[in-house]
């Protein structure tokens, strides 16, 4: 089998899997960004988070050209990304009781905010501990993960439920326990996870959603541009102006 065939499979998957969520999700990524549009139109603020490679669609929607200016990213030292040394750190982290509560409690996050939450499996003390906490804080939750974790999985926390089971909305992503969509005989571990291009399709269609929600209101979107295109620094110049107290990543 060439490289090249594994290659269209990949690609075909990964096709199908966008297919999916955007036909079987389209009620919940309207859900979600009407909610992202009502905190922009209240005053609140917009945060995302994920922790290891869940962090990246996170990271994806932040400082975005052509995305939402509001769109701040929650932070969790040791967890956002595999840039901490040991890496396997993270991981342990995402298991570690009470750490959301310390994360959220020394946050900007207040009653009004928009939190977007994305965890794959959603069975981790620390995505499950985050979204409890932050609604009881007042804040909205929107859960990005793979409902099938829910059905194929133990949970693996106190609490004994899953990041679905405190949420607002829940946007499933529809990947398959394990994250490998390709296997082959000689190849003795499956292979090619594909979570990351759905899950970053998943959160660019509600930033895309929120866009509009916003516009249908009379309200122009805080959109970003790209700074490599004429007058891109000026127009955001702008906007980061208008919307500075509610944008964390430039402080």
């Amino acid at each position: 089998m060439s490289d090249r065939k594994l290659s269209g499979q990949f690609f075909d998957a990964a096709i199908g899997l966008l297919q999916r969520v955007r036909d079987e999700e389209a009620g919940n990524i309207e859900a979600a960004g009407e909610l992202l549009a009502d905190a922009v139109a209240g005053g609140g603020r917009l945060f995302a988070f994920g922790a290891g490679h869940s962090s990246l669609p996170a990271q994806d929607v932040v400082y975005r050209a052509g995305g939402l200016a509001l769109m701040n990213l929650l932070v969790v030292p040791g967890v956002v990304g595999v840039d901490v040394v040991p890496a396997t750190l993270g991981s342990a982290l995402e298991r570690v009781d009470g750490l959301a509560s310390a994360a959220l409690d020394t946050s900007p996050l207040r009653a009004g905010d928009v939190l977007v939450i994305i965890s794959l499996s959603g069975r981790n003390a620390l995505p499950v501990e985050m979204a409890t906490k932050a609604r009881a804080l007042g804040v909205k939750v929107i859960g990005v993960t793979s409902v099938a974790y829910a059905t194929e999985t133990k949970p693996r926390n106190a609490s004994g439920t899953f990041l679905k089971d405190h949420c607002d909305v829940v946007l499933d992503s529809k990947i398959a326990v394990g994250d490998a969509e390709l296997t082959l005989d000689t190849v003795p571990a499956p292979f090619a996870p594909a979570s990351t291009v759905v899950t970053s399709a998943l959160m660019q269609a509600v930033m895309a959603t929120a866009a509009g929600a916003l516009a249908d209101r009379g309200i122009e979107p805080p959109l970003l541009r790209s700074g490599n295109v004429d007058g891109g620094h000026e127009w955001n110049s702008r906007v980061m102006a208008e919307y500075g107290d509610r944008i964390f990543y430039r402080h």
